[in-house]
């Protein structure tokens, strides 16, 4: 199960570097519980498929489409598969990236909870607050 979980979470990255969100949508839980740390307007816990749905929308729309994710690594181990990714995004003629780790919770083939690590939770606060 655990390559299947692996596989599964990078499936869905590979969905949403191509805006397939229908695909993204394919492997999230229906009730999947969303946290963003922080105090930026994206920060807060989300969800289901409505709310998370909203968090993308709004990612978008702060950074004019330009939020992109780089998977470095995909480790998983049982129902746990965590991801060591790069993320970054322009914003009012600013560049911004930031190393970050994503931890899911795959159960029955979907991904049924979303945790981020930020490596620099105080500069991305400042970047999406701007």
């Amino acid at each position: 199960m655990t390559a299947q979980n692996a596989d599964i979470i990078r499936r869905g990255y590979d969905a949403f570097a191509r805006a397939d969100l229908p695909a993204v949508f394919e492997m999230l839980d229906t009730e999947i519980t969303w946290h963003v740390p922080g105090s930026s307007p994206l920060s807060g816990d989300y969800k289901g498929h409505g709310e998370v749905g909203g968090f993308f929308a709004r990612t978008m729309e702060l950074s004019g489409g330009t939020f992109a994710i780089d998977v470095q690594d995909v480790l998983a181990a049982g129902e746990r598969v965590v991801v060591l990714c790069t993320v970054s995004a322009e914003r009012h003629g600013q560049s911004w990236s930031s190393p970050e780790v994503h931890v899911w919770r795959v159960t029955g083939g979907r991904a049924v909870d979303f945790r981020e690590f930020q490596g620099d939770e105080h500069t991305e606060d400042a970047f999406w607050s701007a």
